[in-house]
């Protein structure tokens, strides 16, 4: 398949997003939406449902939503229930909800009763990384297959899980793949190309999810040039972006975005699960120790601020270095916590292995690109000279 008409494929998937999901309910499976990347995919997998992401939508304003959730809430996750209210995700069978912001948390009954899905389901996801965090969540995630099993009137063995875990690590091999594909310069895949694709990939099931990452691998490695110009690698740091206009602007502005740690990009995505030993055990480990979302509590074992952060955020240092990335843009949703009380360490950090970055928070809006432009495009003519 020639690479204009993988893109055209992805850019049709990712525009009627949900349609391929809308099919296989149809025909008799049952799908399971999810907002974040704590819930643990391989579980719903191994069930024989299809894990599928609730996205937003920056285009839409949130209106029925608000009559429901305080405006003071994250609004990415707004525009996600707003979406839902508004019958977007009539498809679905159920919903997981995981303990990850207070948002989240809060609001997870507001969800239960205002949907008419038959399943709810919320992972209490620890917030500190101890052994009694992990024994701990090990018996949430019993408590998580059990209510699977009733919702699917089938037992989920251990093969079932290896299974699981072995589909989903080569979900985030291919994923790895595609990444690597950003490292020339100017990088082979667009950053716009890849957050369509991955984007596309997690409205899928796992196993259509893989195959699809393979035509965009085998199509992308047979270019003869990068649809992009030399100009500035940006890395994009944050919580869950998306859509793609932020990225687009980046690169319509002459920058190159080749590498993120973002919930639904790098930083959530390259951590494998363990496929041996205890597939319980190993899924608490990857979910709970494996994924620096913000919201966890990480012992300062250095014992100073530097050494702190160095621990913390090493994952933007590694990528940074790796990518050899020239700077980076920190996007934060207003209202969002756990980001934005984190601002100044990450700003520390950044200054400490020496990264310009650009800071920018946003209300989840197609009507804030114009102001996103105008900081954007001075950052890029600061960086590049």
């Amino acid at each position: 398949m020639k690479i204009d008409e993988v893109f055209s494929m992805i850019e049709n998937q990712f525009n009627q997003y949900g349609s391929r999901a809308r099919q296989l309910r149809e025909e008799g499976r049952k799908v399971i939406g999810y907002i974040c990347s704590f819930v643990p995919l391989e579980m719903i997998t191994a069930s024989g449902a299809i894990p599928f992401r609730v996205r937003g939508n920056i285009h839409e304003p949130i209106t029925l939503g608000d009559t429901l959730l305080e405006t003071i809430v994250c609004p990415y996750y707004r525009s996600c229930f707003d979406l839902s209210i508004k019958g977007r995700y009539e498809f679905l069978s159920g919903l997981v909800i995981p303990h990850a912001c207070d948002s989240m948390v809060r609001s997870y009954s507001v969800w239960s009763y205002s949907l008419p899905y038959s399943y709810f389901h919320f992972v209490n996801v620890p917030t500190i990384c101890e052994e009694s965090s992990f024994e701990f969540f090990e018996e949430e995630l019993k408590h998580f297959k059990r209510s699977l099993e009733r919702l699917m009137d089938k037992s989920i063995e251990e093969e079932d899980l290896l299974k699981a875990i072995q589909l989903h690590n080569q979900n985030r091999e291919k994923i790895r793949a595609l990444y690597e594909l950003r490292k020339s310069d100017p990088p082979l895949l667009s950053g716009t190309e890849l957050m369509m694709t991955l984007t596309v990939g997690s409205g899928l099931p796992v196993d259509e999810s893989n195959e699809w990452f393979d035509r965009v691998i085998k199509a992308v490695k047979g270019r003869d040039a990068s649809p992009l110009s030399k100009g500035p690698r940006i890395l994009i740091d944050g919580a869950c972006i998306d859509h793609i206009e932020l990225v687009k602007l980046v690169e319509e502005l002459g920058g190159n975005v080749v590498a993120d740690t973002i919930c639904n990009g790098a930083r959530d995505s390259f951590p494998k699960t363990e496929e041996s030993g205890d597939p319980i055990r190993a899924l608490s480990h990857r979910y709970l120790e494996k994924l620096n979302c913000p919201k966890t509590y990480r012992a300062n074992k250095a014992g100073t601020f530097e050494g702190d952060i160095a621990s913390r955020f090493g994952d933007i240092g590694a990528y940074a270095k790796e990518f050899r990335v020239d700077g980076a843009i920190l996007y934060v949703y207003k209202y969002c916590d756990p980001f934005g009380f984190e601002v100044p360490a990450r700003k520390a950090y950044y200054q400490l292995i020496r990264v310009p970055m650009l800071h920018l928070e946003d209300t989840y809006s197609a009507g804030n690109l114009g102001q996103l432009r105008t900081r954007i495009q001075a950052f890029l003519e600061m960086i590049g000279g």
